[in-house]
């Protein structure tokens, strides 16, 4: 077979890279990414509960609601119990049909991340003028209600098409989340100009770890535990984005959001040594460093 290659980014292997520090002369940056979704009823995609690949149905339909209504509302009382930050990856669906969601947002100034229309596509299936066109509908959306059109892009199912890069940049993006390549920022090519690569977690993520492999909460802890220390090891000789990925639907389940208190308990032991930011706060932060310093 012919190998094909990306043309988006070199090689640059970890030790060979310049070395840098954040904010504060730290040298782990730390974010948590939640994800706000919205489904089309009984039609499209969407995680089921039990098994991967499963039909669409009431049940599952309202497992996943139960993130709008209930889990999210957990998740945003322990943030604000531990005074963290966050980002949330945005299906412009739910904005109009959760005002409340978006008050709450507002209210903590966290950063929003657009995510596509809806959790019930993939944008990867999708000629150039659709996605130009979904891409842009979901950027109106969120600077409608939240006053700015967002910097930061996740695809829904963290997929992109052969140009989804393109329209990102050409759209006005800043950064994207969709390549888990690394654990610091790398910029990457486009047919318009440079885009940021920003560290997000398919592994320190709850939806592939406890609905698909059926990690359990003490399970998915023990991961964000070992992950975060065996980082802050390593952060001491490269500057590194620790990053937990969320689903309120998943972990706002009460047995789940008691593990990830205690996680997160852990992790802010640490508070001095970290710097707690969003990865919009990493962009902006290496869009100002010197040229050459981020591969």
């Amino acid at each position: 077979m012919e190998i094909r290659h990306h043309k988006r980014y070199d090689f640059r292997p970890l030790p060979e890279r310049p070395v840098y520090d954040w904010p504060g002369g730290k040298r782990l940056a730390v974010s948590l990414c939640n994800n706000i979704e919205w489904f089309s009823f009984m039609t499209g995609l969407g995680s089921d509960h039990t098994l991967p690949g499963a039909a669409q149905t009431t049940r599952n339909y309202a497992w996943r609601d139960y993130g709008n209504r209930v889990g999210i509302w957990y998740l945003f009382d322990l943030l604000d119990e531990l005074d963290l930050p966050a980002s949330h990856n945005v299906n412009a669906a739910a904005l109009d049909r959760c005002p409340e969601i978006v008050a709450r947002i507002r209210a903590r100034g966290d950063e929003v991340i657009g995510h596509g229309l809806t959790n019930s596509e993939r944008q990867d299936c999708m000629d150039e003028a659709t996605e130009r066109a979904m891409i842009e509908h979901t950027s109106d959306a969120i600077a409608r209600h939240f006053g700015a059109r967002p910097k930061g892009w996740l695809g829904p199912y963290i997929v992109q098409s052969e140009v989804t890069l393109d329209l990102l940049e050409e759209a006005g993006y800043s950064y994207m989340l969709d390549w888990p390549a690394d654990d610091q920022p790398f910029w990457m090519s486009t047919r318009s100009g440079p885009l940021l690569s920003v560290p997000y977690s398919i592994e320190l993520n709850d939806s592939p770890a406890q609905v698909f492999r059926h990690h359990t909460g003490r399970e998915f802890e023990e991961m964000i535990v070992d992950h975060f220390d065996e980082m802050l090891f390593q952060s001491a000789k490269y500057p590194l984005v620790f990053n937990i990925v969320l689903h309120p639907f998943v972990i706002g389940q009460p047995f789940r959001l008691r593990a990830l208190r205690r996680a997160l308990d852990h992790i802010l032991k640490h508070r001095d040594d970290l710097w707690l930011t969003t990865p919009g706060g990493v962009a902006d932060y290496v869009a100002k460093l010197p040229e050459g310093t981020v591969p």
